[in-house]
């Protein structure tokens, strides 16, 4: 189906189409009268007299009007990457007493993915001149700069610590070092790797910079990204402010009156984005992108997300693996020049076109769907972790990045506490990553492949006093800005030390999850490496135990590897993850196969807890513009499924409900812990069944017992 005809699925089941425009208030009406579970639209719903709010004597504040009145282009319903995928549509129920017909169905949506390779491998035209841009740039003496906000931040990040870092540095060891190293000075740090709030922003996002173009500006002077240099700005949805201020800077480098200078502009500026054009054009903002003549677009649209608006999932996924491509293949480019193909091959360059380098994706993809029942497994026994009131501690050297996201993503799309600091007088995270480190610096360093960078307040203050004109965004940014320093690296530690260790206070029944790539694997036949120390550290604490293998081909029980295993672990939970990895010369393949296991597995746990309802992440925090949109959109589409005709709430509504929620959250210092969306919807749908107000607290009683997925079900007050 083509980006112009695709269609967009609401809640009820009803199929719109993605670019109908609908523009009067009487149109909205006929739509809200006619469609169940409702698909609403930007323009909100006028209140009716014996509203909810009457019931609830609620009054919209003055941020809710704003909201409603003023940040339509923050209203994102429309977006097909925020609609339900059929697929996925009963998971949070069906979940429950099948955790493998879970597993396997978010595991189905990955096939959209493969789907867009296939579909992108007939014609690489554009993923070519981005990859032969990438070449010529490093010969020339110019920067590469990743630039995303969120999951498509630590996609930027993963490019640089995860991809060009590690070959870079595995090429130090090969005799053709000293040949290369005067071709290419200094070829460790001309790959950047930026996210909107800088490297702090990895633990969890800061409020109020992702919706600002200016912190993207500023962040591409911080990096001296000039004329010339190659900017990939990356944004899943295809409309992230922050993003857009990048590439949009970008621009300004170029004169736009000069076809010569437009000409050079379109080989060096690529937005990589998941929503069809005609999907976007409504927005301003992506509209200024989209129609500027001066930057190469590149859409991986998919559709929808297996897991409602959560594009950590397949559409990160689709950019990941495409960009590595791109960036794998101008490697090859970049050295064939200078190798023999004995030596590329030796290198993991076992193809040549970029065609065949996508294409690789599939075997991948086929190998994590194999390994649905491993994986239930595993999901099964981390939820049981959690049920259970334990936590887990994730352990990871080479993919250690990948491991890191998919911890750290948890937070937001789940509401889960972030990473405990190291200040902490008590465990509030369910979860931990380690990686075998000195110490906190030592552990950033390994994670990073460089020292830790924040943002240096005395740039970004300044611009943010002056030019931001809104004033709860410039409040959130201030804020904000106090916490993306350099001195946030000694807040957290991740390293692998006796000192961690004794201070995370490791307990009998907590879990411990170790992933291993291929090369990595006989190292646990090792009784001095750190994954053996690991495996008896957790025996001795008689905590669980679980190993993720990412291999070459499937381990048997009289293999040496799973007989040590067997020996220092004999209950653990082993999940092989088999493919063909040899032509992986940046490990690619491997990273993305995990990301795609371990997004399905994270994804379970969370929804086997309750905390997926149908497909949608009723859990979500309401932490930006974006998300308070995406949350108005969950209270109103989830309470108007339960309510009779004459009863559905408006878009204005819900949103000032959910504004109250944040409110009470506040008040009763319980920010972090509640769900604003479950409670809103609990409160609404009980006031309006007894036609009196219900509180907050009997909100929280419910939502603690039943929990929403069960609330939801067992409610019903339609007609």
């Amino acid at each position: 189906m083509s980006s112009t005809n695709q269609g967009i699925l609401g809640f009820g089941g009803v199929l719109v189409t993605a670019n109908q425009e609908i523009a009067e208030e009487t149109m909205l009406r006929n739509y809200y009268g006619k469609i169940c579970g409702l698909f609403v639209l930007c323009l909100p719903i006028l209140s009716q007299a014996g509203s909810i709010l009457e019931i609830l004597q609620v009054e919209p504040s003055v941020e809710s009007q704003d909201f409603v009145d003023n940040k339509k282009q923050f209203q994102l319903h429309t977006l097909i990457t925020e609609q339900r995928h059929p697929k996925t549509w009963d998971l949070g129920h069906k979940i429950q007493t099948n955790t493998l017909a879970g597993i396997e169905m978010l595991l189905s949506v990955d096939e959209d993915v493969s789907a867009k390779i296939l579909e992108l491998s007939k014609n690489t035209t554009f993923l070519e001149q981005a990859a032969t841009a990438v070449k010529e740039a490093i010969v020339e003496n110019r920067k590469i700069y990743f630039y995303g906000c969120g999951a498509t931040g630590r996609l930027a990040k993963q490019m640089e610590s995860s991809f060009w870092r590690p070959f870079w540095k595995k090429m130090q060891s090969l005799p053709q070092w000293a040949t290369l190293q005067k071709h290419f000075p200094d070829i460790h740090n001309r790959l950047i790797g930026e996210m909107t709030g800088a490297d702090r922003a990895l633990i969890s996002s800061l409020e109020g910079f992702e919706d600002l173009q200016l912190i993207g500006k500023l962040q591409l002077a911080d990096h001296h990204i000039e004329q010339g240099d190659v900017i990939f700005a990356v944004t899943e949805g295809g409309e992230t402010s922050s993003v857009i201020g990048t590439i949009l800077a970008g621009v300004s480098h170029y004169d736009m009156h000069d076809p010569q200078q437009v000409a050079a502009a379109q080989k060096h500026l690529y937005f990589v984005y998941n929503n069809p054009d005609d999907v976007l054009l409504p927005f301003e903002r992506s509209r200024t992108v989209i129609e500027n003549k001066a930057i190469t677009k590149i859409c991986l649209f998919t559709g929808q997300q297996s897991i409602t608006g959560s594009t950590r999932m397949q559409a990160t996924t689709s950019e990941t693996f495409i960009l590595g491509v791109v960036l794998e293949h101008a490697l090859y480019q970049l050295l064939e020049p200078h190798l023999s193909k004995a030596e590329l091959y030796a290198l993991g360059f076992s193809t040549t076109t970029i065609r065949e380098r996508l294409l690789s994706f599939l075997p991948v993809r086929e190998a994590v769907y194999k390994a649905q029942n491993a994986i239930s497994q595993l999901t099964e026994m981390e939820a049981n972790t959690y049920a259970n009131k334990n936590t887990s501690v994730y352990f990871a050297q080479k993919p250690l990045i990948t491991v890191f996201i998919d911890s750290t993503e948890r937070a937001p799309t789940f509401r889960l506490f972030p990473l405990d600091t190291i200040e902490a007088t008590a465990k509030k995270s369910w979860i931990q990553v380690w990686t075998p480190a000195r110490d906190k610096l030592d552990a950033w360093e390994k994670f990073l492949g460089r020292p830790f960078c924040g943002l240096n307040k005395e740039m970004y203050e300044a611009p943010f006093s002056e030019n931001i004109q809104d004033p709860y965004l410039k409040a959130a940014a201030i804020r904000s800005l106090k916490n993306a320093g350099d001195e946030q690296q000694f807040l957290y530690d991740f390293s692998y030390s006796p000192k961690n260790v004794d201070m995370r206070g490791l307990q009998e029944n907590d879990l411990g999850v170790m992933v291993l790539f291929a090369n990595e694997i006989p190292q646990l036949l090792d009784p001095s490496s750190s994954f053996q120390s690991w495996l008896k550290t957790f025996d001795e604490k008689k905590a669980k135990v679980a190993i993720i293998l990412v291999l070459a081909d499937v381990l048997t029980a009289e293999n040496p590897v799973m007989k040590t295993i067997a020996s220092l672990a004999p209950q653990a939970q082993i999940v092989q993850l088999p493919f063909d990895n040899i032509g992986d010369p940046i490990e690619l393949r491997q990273h993305i196969g995990l990301k795609m296991l371990l997004n399905a597995h994270s994804t379970g746990v969370m929804a086997k807890l309750g905390r997926v309802v149908g497909n949608t992440m009723a859990y979500v925090n309401p932490g930006n513009l974006k998300l308070i949109g995406r949350a108005t959109f969950l209270i109103q589409s989830h309470v108007n499924d339960k309510l009779p005709m004459t009863d559905k709430i408006s878009y204005r509504e819900a949103n000032a409900i959910l504004f109250d929620a944040m409110e009470y959250a506040k008040k009763t210092q319980k920010v972090g812990q509640n769900t604003e969306v479950g409670l809103s919807i609990i409160r609404i749908l009980e006031s309006m069944k007894n036609k009196k107000a219900f509180s907050w607290e009997g909100a929280e009683v419910i939502l603690q017992t039943y929990g929403l997925e069960g609330y939801l079900r067992n409610n019903e007050m339609k007609n």
